[in-house]
């Protein structure tokens, strides 16, 4: 039996079951990992500039292509409570990612060590599972098991804890004979499947909502498969987004409070029947009026979790399954009933949801200097075509993005859905340009989210990582002061100063561009809307001949009020912008504008 230390068997079970990317940073307590990693080869890295930021990097890498697990590394300490934050973003997103942290000693566990801390305990609420391994011997399980873990059921992170002296053991592991565990995933039956068509066949205006579900299945060709067979509307979620391309003709917008189409709203409002497949509906959907959201529907939920069916509403029909298996059951099943004749025809009530579509839409076409964001994402729908994969998290830049962007092909919308901490998007553009690196990468931050983890740009300049970053710069915490609003406040969110190393910038204090290119990237400034398109173009040749991102920062008004709901409730969404009423208003919608 061969016998090596328990780090050289982890990396060798890493090789096996897949990975080849690695994001993180060394340490005292994780060197053994690292020179194991060294020493075994086969797996690249990426060495992070903050261990919070190669968590994120993982998460990027995991939702970029199918398949992937991203992988996260760092030493005892504070190494791992720095990397919570993307734990919990894995967590609350169903993104599978492993953290390997570096710990003290077994048996100074208990004495307070130096930077020993119970890391496990820490990560368990935001983890599939955390485990300090205390014996050598069980590191091969360990890791087989968070490999499992990670892919079965509703995947999600898991992070291994290794003490320094459980790493340097020598153990007996033949890899040659190391195989994966089989991986679990609850399969709908066919009376399932064919009870959920039975609640299709009764409605009259049926909807599709398809969740991120469908792409963590890799099933998105299968969801577009199935609506066109039925001719129902899709609504995507958030995290559905690119499910179906947005100029399908069944794509009939998203739904909810603050990331959603007056068209989609429209729709939705006027459905008797919901069928969502592989969503949690989440309350940026749903609201917090649930009876306006559920009221005069049926609904049919399925989802890979069990515990998500009820949760936040009780369907009229929830199946515990895999969305790729559910769906080639309902195929299977809608063929049949097409082949009897027993489909109802609702392509009335789909090309009623397009002509919603050409109707109800939102200006982005605007003049103004400083810049409205409209026209930012206006030009940014010009510039950047259906190939394009945007990565962004939280904020009035990514609500604003979702109303007015447009997205073609899963994987294409990588958004921190449900935890959104600012600082991710850098790193997690940097992840996913690393998984698929011929794709083009377009990365969208307000200056708060830019200037939290602003150091990663280090990162990307220095392993060669091109890509575009738009940058809307209010000097504001939009979203927060739009939110305060209702609470008569202006309060602590104002980020302006005026910077006396560029006077040029007035009261927009940071200079990005100096940041920037102090870090080793190229950068442009934007004042002008009839400029933005120019920048963008500049930008994409500039990403390529240097192979380092390129900040585009445009300077926009100091207040605009992105359109949601002031109540939670998605059937009652505030339009604070002027409305498009001429098709000059919204030249790049998905439809012309109809009047």
């Amino acid at each position: 039996m061969p016998r090596m230390t328990a780090a050289a068997a982890a990396v060798e079970i890493l090789k096996i079951e897949g990975v080849s990317q690695a994001f993180g940073v060394p340490g005292a307590a994780i060197n053994p990992f690292y020179r194991e990693l060294k020493n075994v080869g086969g797996i690249g890295h990426t060495l992070a500039r903050h261990v919070e930021g190669a968590s994120h990097m993982a998460e990027g890498y995991t939702r970029a292509k199918a398949g992937n697990i991203g992988v996260c590394i760092g030493t005892s300490g504070p190494a791992g409570t720095d990397m919570i934050t993307g734990l919990y973003s894995a967590i609350a997103d169903s993104i599978p990612i492993l953290c390997i942290t570096g710990q003290a000693p077994v048996s100074k566990l208990h004495k307070e060590d130096f930077q020993a801390v119970d890391i496990a305990s820490i990560a368990g609420p935001v983890t599939k599972k955390a485990t300090t391994v205390l014996e050598a011997a069980q590191v091969p399980g360990v890791f087989q098991e968070a490999f499992h873990l990670m892919r079965s059921g509703r995947p999600g992170p898991v992070l291994i804890d290794l003490p320094i002296d459980v790493q340097l053991t020598e153990i007996e592991f033949d890899p040659e004979t190391y195989a994966p565990l089989p991986v679990y995933k609850p399969l709908a039956t066919r009376a399932q499947a064919a009870k959920a068509l039975g609640f299709l066949l009764e409605s009259q205006r049926p909807l599709i909502v398809a969740g991120g579900g469908i792409i963590n299945a890799d099933a998105s060709d299968l969801l577009v498969e199935f609506a066109e067979l039925v001719g129902v509307p899709v609504i995507s979620t958030l995290m559905g987004w690119g499910t179906i391309p947005d100029d399908h003709e069944l794509a009939a917008g998203m739904v909810g409070v603050q990331t959603a189409h007056r068209y989609g709203n429209a729709t939705f409002l006027e459905s008797d029947f919901v069928f969502g497949i592989g969503n949690r509906w989440a309350n940026r959907h749903t609201g917090y009026n649930l009876d306006a959201y559920t009221k005069g529907r049926t609904f049919v939920h399925v989802d890979i979790e069990p515990t998500q069916l009820g949760k936040i509403f009780a369907p009229d029909f929830g199946i515990a399954s895999d969305a790729k298996a559910a769906l080639e059951l309902f195929i299977e099943i809608a063929k049949e009933l097409k082949a009897e004749g027993k489909l109802p025809d609702f392509s009335a009530w789909a090309a009623s949801a397009q002509e919603r579509k050409g109707s109800l839409q939102r200006r982005t076409h605007f003049d103004d200097i400083p810049l409205k964001p409209q026209r930012v994402y206006e030009e940014m729908n010009k510039a950047f075509g259906p190939e394009t994969r945007y990565v962004t998290t939280i904020g009035l830049s990514q609500i604003a993005a979702a109303q007015f962007l447009h997205v073609y092909r899963p994987r294409n919308w990588i958004n921190c859905g449900q935890a959104g901490p600012l600082g991710w998007t850098i790193p997690a553009a940097i992840g996913a340009a690393t998984a698929e690196p011929e794709t083009p990468i377009v990365a969208l931050s307000g200056d708060y989210d830019f200037q939290f983890m602003i150091e990663e740009l280090a990162v990307a300049a220095q392993h060669k990582v091109p890509y575009v970053h738009v940058l809307v710069n209010n000097a504001y915490l939009g979203l927060i002061r739009q939110a305060q609003g209702g609470l008569g406040i202006n309060f602590e969110v104002n980020l302006e100063f005026e910077n006396i190393n560029t006077p040029e910038l007035g009261v927009y204090g940071v200079d990005h561009v100096k940041v920037a290119e102090g870090l080793g990237v190229k950068a442009i400034r934007v004042t002008d809307p009839d400029k933005l398109g120019e920048a963008f173009e500049e930008a994409k040749k500039l990403a390529q001949e240097f192979q380092v991102p390129v900040v585009v920062e445009a300077i926009l008004e100091r207040i605009t009020n992105i359109a949601m709901s002031k109540t939670v409730d998605m059937s009652d969404v505030t339009e604070f912008e002027e409305l498009a009423t001429e098709p000059g208003h919204a030249p790049t919608a998905i439809r012309p504008l109809t009047v």
